[in-house]
């Protein structure tokens, strides 16, 4: 048994021992409840739930109609039009979000406050195993309360928060929710539905199914960037000619994903309690990168455009396939207590086993990635006193990873965390102060691997990170905010061990098992106010790092001692620490303007950008330019309609190993309409997006000079509600 399994066991009986005999009690439940909430500026990731308005960082709520047109079939499109959101965009099947600049590792995704159990923070072209249609609404969370999810989590946290643990009896014998929806960029077919049964006394049965299939995604324009059209052009050989002319669909981008998963919980006056178990399934293209390079020209798999920049280029990697399985189960409870310092005692634990296959043309399966994770929350909720309230709770976490085949880049791995955290809150009327804190130990240990020329490597790490922050209102409806952080987080396994060929990056990634603790101080400053007919939202921030880790282009002799003298199928690049600085903004605000007739009509805007340095390298990579988002939108009880253009500016601050990436704007439209008077939830709503077909790339991508986003896509989704 590892040294935490008993710890383990011990957090898991601990709380539920004591809650099981309080549930025939009577009173009020003070916390799952609170998660139903359908307004939508209340925000339950933060642990204590919060308006929005209270927190002391950046979030964003997407629920209800809008999260009906904004879903996408993964969860990084899904949300990328939110402030301080992009997303990495590997093709339409694959995108992950990314937030003030951060991807991977720094951002945490969870499906109700649990990790996602998968390997998307391995690799750009792995997708996230969480289905956004799952969704009943989906929580963003920037800046130092997010630490509070783990050490990892400096960019933020994306918690969707989905009902397969019941949270509430339903009023009628069956209630049925179901979607459906049709995209024509891709061909994309989308139905889900869910059904709750309440089958006994307190007692709720919950199933769930979904299924999407879509083709080869159409895009607005050329398939290759401006650069590599120019290379292409020039060559001797036609068929690179011809490739540069692409234009329109995306080849080896089609999907299929379906989703089973049931589970049930009692629900009494003094708690609940529920399980659910989920299987799923997806199996999807890799987009092709197309080697525009004549053979003689190869030099390890990069190029180099007349300004000196880095361009990929395919090495057999086109037309993969990965085919994706997921077994999850969840467990979560809550249990009143009521007393003078403490409120409700939660547990939330997951456990899921994942495997991934990537399939050649042939059908070969080339590589085959599996992970296996558990983690665990217990949170101690204390009772409001006067204007103090807070929280604190014990997590754990444990991932078991290993990559067998011919593109394996990492030895088998294990990772452990054990993570001590506390939030607490005093509310002074106009005064608001808030402090928080996180102790984590973290063991890492790597397997010998002669494939890799391995011995095997062990590593532990102590990180704390604190927050501290205040909020005052200046005058009724407005509030000036202020946040200071010092975090601390450990490198992961893949910063630690990585030391072979990785294709989905394009690059020979080399760790180094000697790495210290990341550092870093972080400000953030935030000004909200709200009144009759209007709101607006600022937050400015400033991050500067001691030994960030990055990955860099490097001398291929680095590279080749560590795969024991053989050559390099790609680049070299190889994980450093250095000093780093990010600061960004993000704005919002919404005015409602008046009325015409019967509508509503309100106009809403949001702006952010992100600027990162790295001491003695530069520009980050893959930093999202400045946007620009503005909409407006006429309502009226039963039927609503948006117009929206979204600027994004080019971006010409790159790293040496990276191209420019041209400006786009986008223009789209919806309408919305709730056939039922009483029934708010059921609507039917045509979209139309991108409607001038532009060609739009996002620099966040790793393969954004290979695969533009979706060109003009009409969806038309049905959602109902009984």
């Amino acid at each position: 048994m590892h040294r935490l399994s008993l710890l383990r066991a011990s957090c898991a009986i601990a709380a539920l021992s004591p809650a099981l005999p309080l549930f025939a009690q009577t009173s009020t439940p003070s916390g799952p409840q609170a998660y139903h909430d359908d307004r939508a500026d209340i925000v339950v990731t933060a642990i204590i739930p919060r308006r929005q308005g209270d927190i002391l960082s950046g979030t964003s709520v997407i629920s209800g109609e809008q999260l009906t047109r904004e879903l996408r079939p993964t969860i990084g499109e899904t949300l990328a039009r939110q402030p301080g959101v992009s997303a990495t965009s590997f093709g339409p099947n694959a995108s992950r979000p990314v937030l003030r600049g951060f991807q991977g590792e720094r951002v945490r995704i969870l499906t109700d406050g649990i990790g996602s159990f998968d390997v998307s923070n391995t690799s750009v072209d792995h997708a996230v195993a969480i289905n956004p249609l799952t969704a009943d609404r989906i929580e963003v969370l920037r800046g130092p309360s997010a630490l509070l999810y783990g050490s990892s989590a400096i960019g933020g946290v994306v918690n969707v928060i989905d009902s397969r643990i019941p949270r509430r009896v339903p009023d009628e014998p069956v209630h049925i929710d179901g979607i459906a929806t049709y995209g024509s960029a891709a061909d994309e077919r989308t139905v889900a539905g869910e059904l709750e049964v309440p089958v006994a006394a307190g007692l709720v049965a919950h199933f769930d199914g979904s299924y999407t299939k879509t083709d080869d995604l159409r895009t607005g324009g050329y398939i290759l960037a401006a650069p590599l059209r120019r290379i292409a052009a020039a060559s001797d050989d036609e068929e690179i000619r011809e490739d540069g002319r692409q234009r329109g669909k995306l080849p080896n981008t089609a999907a299929e994903t379906w989703e089973v998963a049931g589970g049930f919980a009692y629900i009494g006056d003094r708690g609940n309690l529920g399980i659910s178990v989920s299987h799923s399934e997806n199996r999807y293209g890799v987009p092709s990168r197309f080697d525009v390079t004549d053979a003689d020209d190869h030099d390890h798999g990069h190029d180099h455009d007349e300004e000196g920049h880095d361009h990929e280029e395919g090495h057999g990697h086109e037309d993969v396939t990965l085919n994706m399985r997921q077994t999850r189960a969840d467990l979560r409870g809550e249990v009143a207590v009521n007393g003078g310092f403490l409120d409700s005692i939660r547990l939330r634990a997951g456990w899921a086993t994942y495997q991934h296959q990537e399939i050649e043309p042939t059908g070969e399966v080339g590589t085959t990635f599996r992970n296996q994770s558990m983690e665990s929350r217990l949170e101690f909720v204390q009772s409001r006193r006067g204007g103090w309230d807070g929280a604190t709770g014990v997590q754990y976490f444990t991932r078991r990873f290993s990559a067998d085949g011919e593109e394996k880049f990492l030895p088998k791995n294990e990772t452990e965390q054990l993570g001590v955290f506390t939030l607490q809150s005093v509310d002074l009327g106009d005064t608001r102060l808030e402090a928080g804190a996180r102790f984590e130990k973290s063991w890492l240990r790597s397997d010998p691997d002669a494939d890799l020329f391995i011995t095997g490597q062990r590593r532990s790490f102590d990180a704390f990170s604190a927050s501290a922050g205040a909020s005052q209102q200046i005058v009724p409806g407005w509030r000036l905010g202020l946040n200071v952080a010092r975090t601390e987080r450990a490198p992961s396994a893949e910063e630690l061990f990585a030391r072979g060929n990785h294709a989905g990056t394009q690059a020979f990634e080399l760790g180094d098992p000697s790495f210290g603790l990341e550092k870093s101080w972080g400000v953030e400053g935030s000004l909200r106010g709200e009144g009759p007919g209007y709101s607006l939202s600022l937050s400015a921030y400033h991050n500067w790092f001691k030994g960030f880790i990055y990955d860099a282009l490097a001398d291929d002799s680095a590279c080749m001692a560590a795969n024991g003298g053989k050559p390099l199928e790609f680049p070299c690049y190889q994980y450093a620490q250095s000093d780093a600085r990010y600061l960004g903004f993000e704005a919002e605000a919404s005015v409602k303007l008046g009325r015409i007739g019967g509508y509503a009509v309100n106009l809403d805007g949001m702006a952010d950008y992100v600027r990162a340095t790295i001491t003695g390298s530069g520009p980050a990579v893959r930093i999202p330019p400045l946007r620009l988002l503005g909409g407006v939108e006429l309502q009226d009880d039963r039927l609503s309609w948006r117009a929206e253009v979204e600027h994004s500016f080019a971006q010409r601050r790159i790293a040496e190993t990276e191209t420019p990436t041209d400006g786009f704007t986008l223009v789209n439209a919806s309408v919305s309409f709730k056939p039922f008077k009483d029934n708010s939830r059921t609507a039917i709503s045509l979209s139309a997006n991108n409607i001038f077909d532009v060609e739009a790339r996002r620099h966040a991508s790793v393969l954004k000079d290979f695969a533009p986003l979706a060109g003009r896509d009409i969806r038309v989704t049905a959602r109902l509600s009984i």
